[in-house]
């Protein structure tokens, strides 16, 4: 191989590599439907319906760092009143365990990105980093929490979304 043709190869290359990279960060702006929640022990065991069968969840990342998630289990029940506050205390306490949401600024960086918690249905959340591994795959991404204690167990819980056109 000829240094024209090394050249043109390794420019090829380093702009195809800063290319993915640039791609990578627009990739995760946008808004995202909830496709599945799977939850994963630290002894393995797998659950695919972490949410149930059909979750519902949205997820927008904004091009200046801003984000907003909210995912629902399946299958949640209406309150018997239209007033939240006064509903029946176990109402609202199911409501409360069958939904999440939170919003704040996020920081992206390649295969992990961090949410800085600003308001959250979990108080103990806000003023927080929520950190995510980040897996892309064609019109879908895949978020998975570090290892927390949920429902008295250690796990991972990995989000799947596919993105809105």
């Amino acid at each position: 191989m000829g240094r024209a043709q090394l050249f043109a190869s390794l420019v090829l290359a380093i702009s195809l590599s800063s290319s993915g990279v640039a791609q990578s960060e627009k990739s995760l702006v946008g808004t995202w439907r909830l496709m599945s929640v799977k939850s994963t022990t630290v002894k393995g065991e797998v659950n695919p319906t972490a949410f149930g069968r059909s979750p519902t969840g949205f997820t927008t990342f904004t091009s200046d760092g801003r984000m907003t998630l909210i995912m629902s289990d399946d299958g949640r029940k209406p309150l018997s009143v239209v007033d939240r506050v006064s509903a029946p205390v176990e109402e609202r306490a199911q409501a409360f365990a069958t939904f999440v949401a939170y919003a704040g600024r996020y920081t992206f960086s390649g295969d992990t990105v961090v949410f800085h918690v600003e308001a959250a249905s979990i108080q103990n959340w806000v003023n927080t980093d929520l950190t995510r591994s980040v897996t892309f795959h064609n019109d879908q991404v895949s978020l998975r929490t570090m290892t927390t204690l949920k429902g008295n167990a250690l796990q991972t819980i990995e989000t799947t979304w596919e993105r809105l056109h």
